[in-house]
């Protein structure tokens, strides 16, 4: 059955149009992934699904009986709760128990009756199988210290704590729930993302997500949604077929723009014989012939970004690290560590989140210094850093302004050079 409908919803933002009349159904139990290049609108369809911010036109539907749970990529929180009371921050009856349960249990009261009354509730209202989700959930996260308060986290752990709360909160609606996730991936490691992977695909709450991981969307998803140039395609089918399904349709598609072209050539030299004084019949061809020309006008060939940029000699000896010592109290990050990068290697780094791989980055940068050994950066090195914590910006500054102020223009392989402006249009 239908759980959410929106009809013909438009949204822009000052002149610039992310999505124009899009329409689509969500039935239970579907499993749907949100495609669409960065910056089309993906992030705002979802706050507008999920009632945080209106369509310019248009209007969305949601079930009566239907709990829309809503994942964003930043979220706001309490900075003075604990992780459980964060988790467990609900109106719903069940929840608000099982925070009451685990909060007597952690308090160390020993009222025998109190604990009676609030084990016979919990029988009643079965909030046992809560009770279990939630310990299972801040494991599966690597949420071990519960009482910890928020705003000891750290962005990663922060992103977790909303995840199991939203998670937490689908479960109690289980098939009547709307589940939005925004990039629910970001900041989990390999063992979280198969644990959350595993559990959406089992679960019987429908799923609307923006992911960029394609083996996510592949494993869970019995649907995709793209926007593309202002509009809305429906791909019944995982990744891989919604990929074969869009190939077909560009094909055709640039089919059609070919024709559209020679209609609109000789249309426009009609335009231009025509007499200013024109009959009811040549308006209409006038209309049709208004209504090609916006359709060859929008339709754009589509450019990949290809940066070729003029690179400085680049020595043999890239990073060496010599018996580098590193550990915060108990917690062991590096312990005599020995290698040295060399020119062309390219290199990951993997791990269960909080054992040290950005802190291992950070010492490799000397932005950290180890405990003990030594760290030797090649002479002809010139490093590019991309953190977790993203840009460190004045809120009143302009975008243009912050990459102006690493360079006006930027040298090219090729000899060329583009400018600050031009440099960020190559981004989207």
């Amino acid at each position: 059955m239908h759980i959410a409908s929106v009809i013909d919803i438009s949204k822009s933002f000052g002149i610039r149009q992310l999505f124009s009349h899009i329409s689509f159904h969500v039935e239970q139990g579907d499993k749907i992934g949100l495609i669409a290049r960065n910056g089309s609108g993906k992030t705002t369809l979802l706050k507008i699904l999920a009632g945080q911010e209106p369509a310019d036109s248009g209007s969305v539907w949601i079930h009566k009986d239907t709990q829309v749970v809503f994942l964003p990529q930043e979220s706001a929180f309490d900075e003075e709760l604990t992780i459980r009371d964060q988790i467990l921050n609900s109106n719903h009856a069940v929840i608000r128990l099982v925070n009451e349960y685990e909060k007597y249990l952690e308090s160390g009261l020993q009222n025998e009756s109190k604990l009676n009354e609030l084990i016979e509730e919990m029988d009643r209202t079965d909030a046992w199988k809560v009770e279990t989700s939630f310990r299972q959930i801040l494991g599966q996260l690597h949420l071990h210290h519960p009482e910890l308060k928020v705003r000891q986290l750290s962005g990663g752990q922060k992103k977790r704590v909303a995840l199991a709360q939203a998670i937490l909160e689908g479960q109690l609606h289980s098939g009547h729930c709307l589940l939005l996730l925004d990039e629910p991936t970001n900041h989990l490691d390999i063992a979280m993302i198969e644990w959350l992977e595993e559990y959406l695909s089992a679960s019987t709450m429908t799923l609307l997500m923006i992911t960029h991981d394609r083996y996510f969307l592949d494993a869970i998803c019995n649907r995709i949604l793209e926007m593309d140039d202002e509009q809305m395609y429906s791909h019944q089918g995982n990744y891989d077929y919604y990929l074969e399904q869009k190939s077909l349709r560009k094909e055709i598609q640039k089919s059609e723009l070919v024709k559209d072209k020679n209609i609109y050539r000789r249309e426009l030299e009609w335009m231009r014989k025509q007499p200013k004084a024109r009959t009811v019949k040549s308006r209409s061809r006038q209309d049709a012939f208004r209504d090609i020309e916006k359709k060859v006008e929008r339709k754009k060939d589509e450019a990949e970004m290809e940066l070729k940029v003029k690179m400085s000699r680049l020595g043999g000896k890239v990073l060496e690290m010599k018996k580098v010592y590193k550990q915060f109290g108990e917690r062991v990050i590096l312990k005599g560590f020995d290698y040295t990068f060399k020119k062309g290697e390219r290199v990951g780094i993997v791990g269960p989140n909080g054992v040290g791989k950005s802190t291992f980055l950070r010492i490799a940068l000397q932005q950290e210094a180890p405990d003990s050994g030594k760290i030797n950066h090649g002479e002809t090195v010139v490093f590019g850093y991309f953190g977790q914590e993203g840009l460190q910006y004045k809120e009143d500054k302009r975008s243009i302004d912050y990459v102006k102020g690493f360079a006006e223009f930027f040298p090219l392989a090729d000899g060329s050079k583009v400018s600050a402006a031009q440099f960020m249009e190559l981004f989207g």
